[in-house]
C-alpha cells in the first residue's frame, strides 16, 4: 500500500511591497515621535518669564510719585547719594520709564521703528535660530555662516548709521536718563527701606532678565 505524499515544504515568502515600503514606515515612525520645540519658540517663553519674574519686583507707581517726598538736595553730593539709593530702591519701575521713553520715540517714526523691526527679524531668522544644516539661499545662491553673519552686520550699520534708527534709540535713552535722574535726585529716600535681602533679590532679578540669552538654540 502506497504512502500518502509528503506535502511540500513551505518556504518564507517575501511581500516586496511591504520590503519596499519599509524606509516609508520608518519614516512614519519618525514622523509620529513628539516635535521639539523650536528655538524661537523657547527663545520667546524664557523672555517671557524673564519679564514676568522682574516685574514681580517693582515698587508701587503711587509710591513713586508721592508728591510729599519730593524736595530740593542740598548739594550735589545729596542728589548723587539719593539717585545711588533711589536707583536700587525703583530699579525695575526706572527700567519701565526708560523703555516707555524709548518706546515712544519709535513709535513716534514708524518707517524708522519698521526698520529695527526688520533688521530683529533678519538676526533672528537668518543666524541666531536658523538651524546649521539650513542653509541660506538666495538668488539661487548659497551662502555660508560666515558670509550671512557679514551681510547682517553690513545690514545693521546701514540701518543704524544712515537712517534715523541710532539717533532715535539714543534720544529715546537720553530722555528716559534724564527722568530717572531728575526723580532720583529730588525724591527723599528716607522712607525707603532696603535691606540686603532687596539688594540681593534686586541682583538676581537682574541676572533674571537676561537669563533668557542662555536659552537653548542654533547660535544662542
Amino acid at each position: 500500500m502506497a504512502s500518502a505524499p509528503t506535502p511540500p515544504p513551505l518556504l518564507p515568502v517575501t511581500n516586496p511591497a511591504a520590503a519596499g515600503s519599509s524606509p516609508a514606515a520608518a519614516g512614519a515612525v519618525g514622523s509620529d515621535a513628539p516635535i521639539s520645540t523650536p528655538a524661537f519658540r523657547l527663545f520667546v517663553s524664557r523672555l517671557s518669564e524673564s519679564a514676568r519674574r522682574s516685574l514681580a519686583d517693582r515698587r508701587p507707581w503711587t509710591e513713586l510719585i508721592d508728591r510729599s517726598a519730593f524736595s530740593r538736595p542740598d548739594s550735589l553730593s545729596d542728589a548723587t547719594s539719593r539717585l545711588r539709593r533711589n536707583l536700587a530702591y525703583f530699579r525695575v519701575n526706572y527700567a519701565a520709564v526708560v523703555a516707555f521713553a524709548l518706546g515712544a520715540s519709535l513709535l513716534a517714526h514708524p518707517f524708522s521703528l519698521l526698520i529695527l523691526l526688520g533688521l530683529l527679524a533678519a538676526w533672528c531668522f537668518l543666524y541666531l535660530f536658523r538651524g546649521s544644516d539650513q542653509p541660506v539661499v538666495l538668488f539661487g545662491r548659497t551662502f555660508s555662516d560666515r558670509e550671512t553673519l557679514l551681510g547682517l552686520v553690513v545690514a545693521s550699520f546701514v540701518a543704524f548709521f544712515f537712517t534715523s534708527v541710532a539717533s532715535l534709540i539714543i534720544s529715546g535713552l537720553l530722555v528716559g536718563g534724564a527722568i530717572v535722574a531728575a526723580h532720583g535726585a529730588f525724591r527723599m529716600p528716607e522712607d525707603l527701606f532696603l535691606d540686603d535681602a532687596d539688594a540681593a533679590s534686586g541682583n538676581s532679578a537682574a541676572q533674571g532678565l537676561l537669563s533668557f540669552l542662555g536659552a537653548p538654540g542654533s547660535r544662542v
